[in-house]
């Protein structure tokens, strides 16, 4: 197994995060947490995440606007952003992937299929 990776899970839903989190860290992975898109660009400089993890619909920023603000701040433009959502049409998928999603995994998720998104995204 490759070394953990920080993560930054960025969910309006306190289960999910929790969730998403124990899975995570069972995984050797660490993980912090942010309940919307503003807070999860808050959060950006101060926990430097090797990945994030965003949810699309979510109050104050969505998942779209998180991904659009994180890319055009330089020092973030390669870190790999998947997103995790129960959405799954592919206009949003589209829409995701130009914005600069890495990666698209549909809610509710699979420890192990979660795991092989994390490896195919942060070698």
């Amino acid at each position: 197994m490759s070394a953990g990776k920080h993560i930054l899970i960025v969910d309006d839903s306190p289960s999910m995060r929790t969730l998403l989190a124990m899975s995570l860290s069972a995984q050797g992975h660490q993980v912090d947490t942010a309940e919307d898109g503003v807070h999860g660009l808050e959060r950006l400089p101060d926990v430097m995440p090797d990945l994030l993890f965003t949810d699309i619909n979510m109050p104050r920023m969505d998942g779209f606007g998180l991904i659009e603000a994180v890319r055009a701040q330089t020092q973030f433009d390669d870190m790999p952003i998947l997103v995790l959502s129960t959405e799954s049409s592919p206009e949003k998928k589209e829409r995701a992937f130009d914005a600069g999603a890495s990666g698209w995994i549909v809610k509710p998720f699979d420890p192990d299929r979660l795991g092989a998104a994390i490896r195919r995204v942060c070698p």
